[in-house]
């Protein structure tokens, strides 16, 4: 007779009880620990409120803290709303210390300042933003400064009798919308706000000019006058803080600019975007370019 071969699963049955024992004990362990914890959890929070129902001062202070955590939280949300878009007015720095800028900025902020009598370290914030928002747009920071220098002399808080307000003195009813992503029309005293509503009203003269004498003509809002009043002290302070900017000696003459003869024009629109709103339509005297200075690269004005 043949003997016959044990049956596998039986003999491989007795070697599984052991892990399903263990398996069990641990389930059991586990359900133990979990209501032993959720039973001490219980009395702490049972012990917790008896005492804060007993001592006043413990359940005011609590009280504090909580609020405050909500107050914190609810500032967070609002923050992370808001958004990170350079054309939103958020929480930013308002002042820095000169030495923290690159060489070119932080000469031409220790010179604006010792010129106007402005204190640095605010206006080196304004200088830095020059530079960040020239570069964005095309535009000469050291343009962008001369306007801010003659328009207000840096303070923000300035207001012409015709409504221009703000560091470049924009005239916000007339760009109220351009208000809209800073917060509305308050928005036109906030230094950073201001001045990126008017780098944007300005860059819109120019290139409807076509020059940026011209552009400086439209910016002021000269009907009346040929604006060269305006126009030369503007491209003089331009001059001067791209000398200090660059390095170079304070130049002692500067081209000055003249108004073309008087042209009739055919059919004169109504539409020339102005700090004033629009210009009259009438005849007008078309201005000629002053002589072009070397212009400043980005390059140069960014890494001095």
């Amino acid at each position: 007779m043949t003997a016959r071969s044990p049956n596998p699963s039986a003999a491989q049955r007795p070697s599984t009880v052991p892990l399903k024992t263990a398996l069990i004990d641990i389930y059991r362990g586990f359900l133990d620990v979990s209501h032993n914890g959720l039973a001490l959890l219980g009395t702490a929070i049972a012990v917790a409120a008896i005492t804060l129902f007993a001592r006043a001062d413990l359940r005011a202070d609590a009280e504090q803290q909580l609020l405050g955590w909500l107050l914190q939280r609810q500032d967070v949300a609002v923050v992370e709303q808001t958004g990170t878009d350079d054309t939103v007015t958020t929480e930013r720095v308002s002042a820095i210390d000169p030495a923290d800028l690159p060489k070119a900025q932080a000469n031409v902020a220790q010179w604006l300042s010792r010129k106007y009598r402005v204190a640095p370290e605010p206006l080196s914030v304004l200088v830095a933003e020059a530079f960040t928002i020239g570069q964005k747009q095309r535009l000469d920071p050291t343009l962008i400064l001369a306007v801010m220098a003659i328009e207000s002399r840096f303070n923000p808080y300035a207001q012409s009798p015709v409504g221009a307000q703000g560091l470049m003195q924009v005239l916000t009813r007339v760009h109220t919308d351009k208000y809209e992503n800073f917060g509305g029309h308050m928005a036109a005293f906030d230094p950073v706000s201001n001045l990126r509503v008017g780098v944007k009203v300005l860059q819109d003269a120019i290139k409807q000019a076509g020059s940026i004498e011209g552009g400086l003509r439209l910016y002021v809002g000269a009907v009346t006058t040929d604006g060269a009043d305006y126009i030369n002290k503007v491209m003089s302070e331009h001059l001067r803080i791209q000398s200090v900017a660059l390095g170079k000696p304070m130049p002692t003459s500067f081209p000055v600019y003249t108004a073309a003869p008087a042209a009739t024009l055919a059919e004169p629109s109504a539409d020339l975007p102005t700090q004033t709103g629009l210009l009259e339509p009438e005849a007008t005297q078309l201005p000629t370019a002053l002589p072009a200075a070397t212009p400043a690269t980005d390059s140069a004005l960014s890494n001095s």
